[in-house]
């Protein structure tokens, strides 16, 4: 049964919750008729998540909605569907209102009703009449626009009422609607960089919070649970498993089990997610000791200085393949002078060489999630119909953003210098790339780990604007810090 409804008053302090926890109905409403306008005919299909249980149905993770669906509903509940007929000018949300028992578990709370007409949405219907509304589209021949799903209860779902094999999906993923969603959501609003602005200070705080405290002796995992009380408390969630490791060589190490010690390196990569699902992603490596060691320091300086000169260039039409390519040679240059890297290295990053010593890409978009929009392709969202990704090369195929930039993209950048013994021995035993590599030389870096830094940065119309707060970098802004842990 479809029923419209008028906005009903809430109690003040239920306004008062929901009014922090969405933007204004007016902003859902015209994302969604900028979607309809830029789309041909038919209906576009939005996939709500469902809970992930732990270990049993009713002990669930923390519950994220799909970010698309947050980004053009801004309903932040499982067991939603929604649509936008664009043959009948109509948004549809297919959902249920709390039983009896939901009431008693969880307590009152907004009713669904309540919460589609704070999203400007004038028609709600049970869960079950998704199935009886696509069936009679499919009946008439229309098309039905979803975008690639990535949880296994959607496909399942998807494949019930589509009639596709759940093999498929993917390939039968609207392409038109993906495109349109990553340009609509490419290009954040004012409301969306204040939130992001928000989440890269509390990011800042939280770092400069570690940096302070840490200490020979702890746990990493000491430091880690530090980070997510802080989250919690800021109001918000950590955007990402925090990367808080001794093993900075390990790209997303989430093993916590190390105990600092002196002379060690801690590399810190976390950031905080807030109330309305917009991601900080910061990292800053900094030294267990009051100070870092001359090679330390030598090291961090090469990597500081290529996120320098990466920052330098962002600016719209300006394309971040070649941000990541300066990051590339300014690294392999400090590398030289340090005896590590030797010959033409210009023909040396041409040919992948550095990535002996960085792997994986400068940057990635950041909005809704902290690899913005991965779950719709990376060809479309880091990459375009005039640039293809390359996904042979070593490093290049791990580079998330590579298009032009464009006033009002959000991204980072965060060089890095990894020593990987695995890679050494395995390019060493066949001296791969040896006219660039000074591998006798490099033996003596088997165990120095790894250095990243990290800022969030909006393109703007003339240049850009790092968000959020500053936050120590250099080496002696760090030991400055790192003085007040002891």
């Amino acid at each position: 049964m479809m029923f419209r409804f008028k906005r009903t008053r809430l109690l003040k302090w239920f306004f008062k919750e929901n009014n922090d926890q969405m933007f204004t109905k007016e902003i859902y409403s015209n994302r969604r008729s900028k979607l309809a306008a830029s789309t041909g005919s038919g209906i576009l299909l939005f996939m709500g998540n469902e809970e992930s249980p732990m270990n049993f149905k009713d002990n669930a993770y923390h519950f994220r909605q799909d970010s698309t669906f947050l980004y053009y509903f801004g309903i932040n509940e499982p067991h939603l569907t929604a649509l936008i007929d664009l043959d009948e000018n109509k948004t549809i949300v297919f959902g249920d209102e709390m039983s009896l028992d939901d009431i008693v578990w969880m307590g009152r709370q907004e009713t669904l009703a309540e919460k589609c007409a704070s999203s400007g949405v004038e028609f709600l219907q049970g869960s079950t009449d998704l199935e009886i509304y696509l069936a009679k589209a499919l009946a008439q021949h229309r098309q039905i626009h979803f975008l690639p799903p990535y949880r296994g209860e959607n496909k399942i779902r998807l494949a019930q009422v589509l009639k596709i094999p759940v093999d498929q999906l993917a390939a039968e993923a609207s392409v038109a609607f993906t495109k349109a969603v990553v340009a609509q959501r490419s290009i954040k609003s004012a409301e969306e960089i204040k939130e992001l602005h928000q989440a890269a200070a509390i990011s800042a705080d939280i770092h400069l919070m570690v940096m302070k405290t840490a200490k020979p002796g702890q746990k990493e995992r000491d430091l880690v649970a530090a980070i997510q009380q802080a989250a919690v408390a800021s109001g918000g969630q950590l955007a990402y498993p925090a990367i808080l490791t001794t093993r900075g060589e390990i790209l997303h190490n989430h093993f916590y089990e190390n105990t600092l010690q002196e002379g060690q390196l801690v590399l810190n990569d976390s950031g905080v997610e807030t109330a309305l699902g917009y991601a900080g992603d910061l990292t800053r490596t900094f030294p267990v000791s009051k100070k870092f060691t001359t090679e330390q320091k030598d090291v961090y300086d090469i990597v500081l200085e290529a996120y320098q000169q990466g920052v330098d260039m962002l600016s719209p039409d300006v394309r971040y393949l070649d941000v990541h390519l300066k990051a590339c040679k300014t690294l392999a240059l400090g590398l030289k002078d340090l005896g590590l890297m030797k010959g033409n290295i210009d023909d040396a990053v041409e040919q992948g060489a550095h990535a002996m010593f960085f792997q994986c890409g400068t940057g990635h978009m950041m909005g809704l999630d902290v690899h913005d929009m991965e779950d719709l392709g990376e060809a479309y969202v880091g990459y375009n119909d005039t640039l293809k990704k390359n996904t042979s090369q070593f490093g290049l195929k791990s580079l998330r953003l590579g298009k032009q930039l464009e006033a009002g993209h959000v991204l980072t950048v965060e060089p890095g210098l990894y020593f990987i013994p695995a890679l050494m021995d395995q390019w060493g035993a066949t001296n791969k790339f040896s006219e660039y590599i000074n591998y006798d030389k490099l033996q003596a870096f088997r165990d120095f780990t790894g250095i990243r830094v990290e800022d969030d940065f909006l393109i703007t119309s003339t240049g850009h604007e790092m968000l959020g707060k500053t936050l120590a970098l250099s080496t002696q802004e760090i030991e400055a810090i790192r003085a007040e842990a002891y």
